[in-house]
């Protein structure tokens, strides 16, 4: 089996089914700020970390620079032999005949040959190609010099990353050609809110790689890391079904007995009208299980999640201080789609999670660029968790508060094999609130519209509401 050259990339190596497939040239490439030295800096000192003797070729930075870099995560390159090459003009004053851009192209040949010599490197990195271009002064020297250094480092067995700045001008079809393997770096500037970067790996000889566009990262202590795409069928399948109760038996009788693992449930309503303490029920019974579950808040603090649910009879503090809850609190402009996918996979594979609430799914899209792209993700996140037989509640809000015109930003309904409809309502002086479920993919369920109760003594669902105020809601979905 060919030997397998780990990136030092997180998650990149997954995405290639295990790495690099041998010691080859491969070329990595991308915009100013994309973070392809730090890429080199994490290959090399996966090298190092893996006792090989490894060099960074620098025609654009000075070691000063790289360590600043380096120093920025927290990393020691100590071990990293560092070439720096001058792309000034050569200090000499004998050469009379020879371009000056000649002399430094073999200045630059001989250095990277001594170091080659010298080091004996088992991985190499060459900062960066535009330089080399420059020096070369036509396409054709440009080529021979790259198919000159890639047949040498093939020879001595070097794994080698060629660094290549991604501009109008600088397709290469031929180095291009040449390269083992591509890997490309991109960066996408929103008009507000943090930059969006996204790995692709363009080609790689021999490998069933996993292709397309991975959310990625740069993130300090870590450098580059990335999040590949779910594919929910890489989920290992277990029995579902399992019905989950919330605690309140009325609710689980509308319920059928009650929501099934392995699903999707929908709640769906306008501001106060319960959704996330309906979604705290199911997380509190199921922690008095003693099943762990994960909440992910992107419109409400932790602590006011812990006042609130606390004021409902529904003491959640002392769980999460446990370790069965974990909460993670989002600014969903900060955090990529892919980032918190992996935070969710994370929490299902290390801590067994067996209930996740999603609070809310409408703060969550509407904090990402594009709400068509989140849909699809969530709903691949969706299908992986159910093979995980986890129960994933979904917080939806509606625009409007009270009369006929509640919608949604989003239509999502089709995620969920259960919907909750939660509604206030005018009935005399007073504003109720009413609950239905309005579907369920799994069994039986009750239609009619009942009376939802909040207060200091908890949740309670009670009887059907008068038929003119059902019609009356009814009329406002």
């Amino acid at each position: 089996m060919p030997e397998r050259i780990s990136t030092g990339v997180h998650n990149l190596d997954n995405v290639l089914n295990g790495g690099f497939p041998g010691r080859y040239s491969y070329l990595l490439h991308g915009e100013p700020g994309t973070g392809k030295t730090t890429f080199a800096l994490q290959f090399l000192l996966e090298g190092v970390k893996n006792g090989e003797s490894v060099v960074f070729v620098s025609l654009s930075q000075t070691r000063h620079e790289l360590e600043m870099i380096a120093d920025s995560h927290g990393w020691d390159i100590s071990k990293i032999h560092v070439v720096e090459m001058k792309t000034g003009e050569p200090e000499t004053e004998e050469q009379t005949v020879f371009y000056p851009v000649d002399i430094r192209m073999d200045l630059t040949r001989d250095a990277i040959m001594k170091a080659l010599d010298t080091h004996k490197p088992r991985r190499l990195v060459y900062d960066s190609l535009v330089e080399v271009r420059k020096l070369s002064r036509d396409p054709t020297r440009f080529q021979r010099e790259m198919l000159s250094l890639k047949q040498t480092t093939s020879e001595m067995g070097v794994a080698t990353l060629l660094i290549d700045l991604t501009t109008d001008d600088s397709n290469d079809l031929e180095l291009e050609s040449y390269a083992h393997g591509i890997i490309h770096l991109d960066k996408d500037l929103p008009t507000y809110g943090q930059a969006r970067r996204r790995i692709e790996v363009a080609k790689m000889r021999g490998v069933d790689f996993f292709d397309g566009y991975h959310d990625m990262d740069i993130l300090q202590g870590k450098g580059v890391v990335a999040f590949p795409r779910i594919v929910p069928l890489l989920a290992p399948e277990e029995a579902g079904g399992n019905l989950i109760s919330s605690g309140v038996r009325p609710l689980d009788e509308m319920l059928g007995g009650g929501l099934e693992s392995g699903t999707t449930a929908l709640v769906i309503g306008q501001a106060g009208t319960g959704k996330s303490t309906l979604a705290s029920l199911y997380l509190h019974a199921a922690l008095s299980r003693g099943e762990a579950c994960a909440m992910f808040l992107f419109e409400e603090r932790q602590e006011t999640f812990f006042r609130r649910s606390e004021g409902l009879g529904l003491p959640l503090r002392s769980f999460h201080k446990q370790g069965l809850l974990e909460i993670y609190d989002f600014n969903p402009s900060e955090i990529s789609q892919g980032e918190f996918n992996e935070i969710a996979l994370r929490s299902v594979d290390e801590n067994n999670t067996k209930v996740v609430v999603i609070d809310s799914f409408t703060g969550y899209v509407g904090g990402l660029p594009n709400s068509n792209e989140a849909i699809v993700q969530i709903q691949l996140l969706l299908k992986y968790l159910a093979r995980r037989d986890v129960l994933t509640v979904l917080i939806v809000s509606q625009s409007g508060l009270l009369g006929h015109q509640m919608s949604m930003t989003l239509d999502v309904s089709f995620l969920g094999d259960t919907v909750l409809f939660l509604r206030m309502y005018e009935a005399g002086s007073t504003i109720e609130r009413s609950i239905t479920v309005a579907k369920k993919r799994h069994g039986p369920h009750d239609l009619n519209i009942r009376r939802l109760e909040i207060g200091k003594k908890g949740v309670a669902v009670l009887g059907q509401t008068a038929p003119e105020t059902a019609v009356r809601l009814l009329g406002q979905s």
